[in-house]
């Protein structure tokens, strides 16, 4: 079993900047990546970045130069860098972590940016 936990979020200042960090814990076989999914209000969660173990990274396009994912697999732990941060970006910020036989999920930590 794999537990994660998130932190960093809150509420922030259109243009501000938050930092997210996500640490698993528990019995971890054969980490291979660790995501940020972001759930808005009435809206599907969806993928915003995710990093590979071999440090591969992928962004939704609304994500892209403003938004940074970066890990240590080493401490099973994966952090995601928001600048410039817009109203849009408002939501649940999950973090996931897959692994060779289970994909896991943390509990979120909610995101507010004022207009």
């Amino acid at each position: 079993q794999l537990h994660l936990v998130e932190s960093g979020g809150g509420l922030v200042q259109a243009g501000g900047s938050l930092r997210l960090s996500c640490a698993a814990s528990g019995s971890i076989f054969s980490l291979r990546a660790m995501s940020w999914y972001r759930q808005a209000p009435g809206k599907q969660r969806e993928l915003v970045a995710q990093i590979t173990s071999d440090g591969n990274t992928a962004y939704t396009d609304s994500a892209k130069g403003r938004f940074t994912i970066s890990g240590d697999f080493a401490k099973n732990t994966v952090y995601l860098q928001m600048s410039s941060l817009k109203s849009e970006d408002t939501g649940v910020y999950y973090c996931r972590a897959d692994t060779s036989r289970l994909n896991y999920w943390g509990q979120g930590t909610q995101v507010t940016v004022s207009s």
